[in-house]
């Protein structure tokens, strides 16, 4: 993807929902809207019930799925609906629900689906060995995050066992649409560079166009998140809801070029 992305002179654009919200068919339809909006890849967020990363907007859009009995392996068959569709999917979620169901079968399975990775906020690299096992073996991608507060040596540490892309967070703080983008991004994406060649997406806080421009301008991918799940949520119509979510992903997309 960042092949063509990097070829095209344009940052990618990776759209985030939780899966599930606000139901399961209805989750399979605002992803697919993300696709045909021009989203590069999409994040399949597992609905976890003690999130430490997601603000408001994604925990009450994640309670909503977790209250119609959202179940793991809904989250393989949303994500299989995403790879028939010609879409490429990754999985962002707390590790705990990985360790319940078990971090082999979990790769195996997201593997199975056609999934091509997984992002864990809350686990680091010394932490990982067996994840990372696990995803070699059936050739998932290990995505990690990093911080503007990561000094140095950490994102070293963190870049030498991720593939796929690094996470930089463009704020301290959780998730949820915010008027400027952090200031700290632009120095901690140059950081990165000085110790991996991995591509780095900037997520946390976007939600206009004009903002995946700042962002593209230096990272290589752009994530959108919490301005997404509102989009989703904007209309007790699913077909309404559904545009929505298409239209402000073909908006966002006007940004990705350089």
């Amino acid at each position: 993807m960042f092949d063509d992305t990097r070829a095209a002179d344009r940052a990618a654009l990776v759209g985030y929902l939780p899966g599930g919200y606000p139901d399961i068919e209805q989750s399979k339809a605002l992803f697919g809207a993300m696709i045909d909006g021009g989203c590069d890849l999409v994040e399949v967020g597992f609905p976890y019930s003690d999130p430490v990363m997601d603000g408001p907007v994604i925990q009450n859009a994640a309670e909503t799925a977790r209250r119609g009995g959202f179940r793991i392996t809904h989250l393989f068959e949303i994500v299989q609906s995403i790879a028939d569709r010609g879409g490429r999917a990754v999985v962002m979620t707390y590790f705990n629900p990985v360790l319940a169901y078990g971090q082999d079968r979990f790769a195996r399975d997201l593997a199975n689906a056609g999934g091509l990775g997984v992002i864990t906020p809350d686990v680091i690299v010394d932490e990982a060995a067996e994840w990372l096992a696990a995803s070699r073996t059936h050739g998932i991608d290990s995505i990690f995050l990093v911080a503007p507060s990561s000094p140095l040596e950490r994102i070293a540490i963190t870049a030498a066992s991720a593939t796929g892309f690094i996470y930089a967070a463009s704020t301290m703080g959780v998730t949820g649409a915010r008027d400027s983008v952090g200031s700290a991004a632009p120095a901690l994406v140059e950081r990165c560079r000085t110790v991996t060649d991995t591509p780095i997406g900037v997520g946390l806080g976007v939600r206009t166009a004009a903002q995946v421009r700042e962002i593209g301008a230096y990272a290589d991918a752009v994530i959108v998140g919490s301005a997404l799940v509102s989009a989703a949520g904007s209309s007790t119509d699913p077909a309404a809801a559904t545009e929505a979510v298409r239209a402000l992903t073909a908006e966002l997309a006007t940004g990705t070029a350089r």
